[in-house]
């Protein structure tokens, strides 16, 4: 049966099963039942076999040629008596004789009856003999015609109605078998359309106490899981596709600003060279500041490194409020025509755990960001403070503001927003492009958070959110 759909194995295997059944049932009860009939007919042959004994011993030929009917028996049913060396005789006339065939006799009587062919014809014969006296063998016997007639009839009933119940049963099981197979069909169908890229199909659910719905229900369990694993893996590959792509931009733009300073360093050496005449301080002072700034480049670049590659920091308690004051005091000395304010709000104390090292380039980069972004004189605000279990570490200033779409890519690497905020300083001036991403990396290295709120022409606030130490 293989190849065939299940439903055809199932109609199958239950209809050989039934069939086998009721086969099984019908030989029993048609043994049972021929059994039975022979046993009653057994019963006749003993009663027919006494009343022919007195018979026998009495002048049984004289009474036979005298009467019409001389002796009565049954019709189907004949006697028959046998005298030493002679032939078996009938004991009824002639003329009934001629109308019953016989059967075939022993040559010697048997005590327990037993089953013999006619002499003509396919009838059989129940037969029992006896030896009677004076030395007479009287044979009895009942033709097993009704019988034969009673059990084929059954045999005939029970083919006719076991084809009958297997043919409702078949119909019937065709139409339970493929109610019962439509959830697996629409399981099959499911199947397809996930194979085909619907990975959000699901299975219908059913009762599960069946077999089907217990099916369904691990089979959505299954695509569950599969589907999570898929769009993990998605995600995974389109982070990994855009990690790469960053990473190309990254060492795109990496050399690109390194090839500022050293186009500059190359050709002051080349004018050096070519005019043995100019100043020698003021090239080595162009020299060095072009070098300085591809030192502060790669310093940027490495710090970027260590950080993508978690390594850890030197975690330890550290006073924001005290860096933020740092931060502002070095800020006033680099631009003294700024009014730079510390704004503290609250009392409580701004301790967190973290790098000391590293938390005060956050603040720094940020309050240098502010000078370098907005025009000379405007006002800039350094506000710190705790909400909740976090502190906060604000930056305020009144520049020029970003765009909304300036917001979206502030904190990437060598992103530089327009001149519009870049105080019409030159290209060697206005930085690498680093020191927000710097900002971003450190603070969420800390746990933390930054953000930007910005307008255009109302300026930018840099907010930095860092988790309180436990006390």
């Amino acid at each position: 049966m293989r190849g065939l759909p299940l439903r055809i194995k199932l109609i199958a295997s239950m209809l050989a099963l039934l069939g086998f059944g009721m086969f099984f049932i019908g030989v029993v009860s048609v043994s049972v039942l021929h059994g039975y009939l022979l046993d009653r007919v057994d019963s006749q042959l003993h009663l027919l076999s006494a009343r022919m004994d007195k018979k026998v011993r009495s002048d049984w030929r004289k009474d036979r040629e005298t009467a019409e009917h001389p002796i009565l028996i049954e019709s189907d049913a004949i006697a028959l008596v046998k005298e030493p060396g002679g032939p078996y005789v009938p004991m009824l006339t002639d003329r009934d004789v001629d109308k019953k065939p016989i059967p075939v006799l022993p040559r010697s009587p048997e005590p327990e009856p037993y089953t013999a062919p006619a002499i003509s014809g396919d009838g059989e014969w129940r037969v029992l003999g006896s030896v009677v006296a004076p030395r007479r063998t009287l044979v009895v016997a009942v033709s097993l015609e009704e019988v034969d007639a009673i059990t084929t009839r059954l045999v005939l009933i029970e083919l006719l109605g076991g084809g009958g119940i297997l043919l409702i049963l078949a119909v019937a099981g065709v139409t339970i078998v493929r109610h019962s197979m439509r959830p697996l069909r629409e399981i099959e169908r499911t199947a397809e359309a996930i194979a085909g890229g619907e990975l959000g199909r699901r299975v219908p659910d059913g009762d599960p106490r069946t077999e089907v719905g217990g099916l369904a229900r691990s089979l959505n369990g299954m695509l569950a899981q599969i589907e999570t694993a898929f769009a993990a893996r998605s995600a995974s590959e389109a982070a990994a596709r855009r990690s790469e792509d960053r990473m190309r931009q990254f060492v795109g733009d990496a050399s690109h600003e390194l090839r500022t300073p050293l186009t500059s360093i190359r050709g002051f050496a080349e004018y050096a060279r070519q005019n043995p005449g100019a100043d020698p301080a003021e090239l080595m002072q162009r020299v060095e500041k072009a070098a300085g700034r591809m030192s502060v480049l790669v310093d940027d670049l490495l710090l970027l490194a260590r950080v993508d590659q978690q390594r850890p920091l030197k975690m330890r308690p550290v006073d924001m409020l005290a860096l933020a004051a740092d931060a502002v005091h070095d800020a006033r000395i680099l631009a003294p025509d700024r009014l730079i304010k510390l704004d503290v709000v609250g009392g409580a104390a701004l301790i967190v755990s973290g790098d000391e090292v590293r938390l005060r380039q956050v603040v720094t980069n940020l309050v240098t960001n502010a000078i370098v972004h907005t025009e000379p004189g405007s006002p800039i605000i350094v506000r710190a403070g705790a909400s909740g279990d976090k502190l906060f570490v604000e930056v305020v200033d009144h520049g020029p503001g970003l765009t909304p779409e300036q917001v979206e890519h502030v904190f990437e690497r060598f992103y530089r927003a327009d001149s519009a905020r870049s105080r019409r300083r030159s290209a060697e001036d206005r930085g690498s492009g680093l020191g927000l991403a710097i900002v971003q990396a450190l603070v969420r290295a800390h746990d933390g958070t930054v953000t930007v709120d910005s307008s255009p022409e109302e300026g930018s606030t840099f907010r930095v959110e860092l988790p309180l130490a436990l006390e």
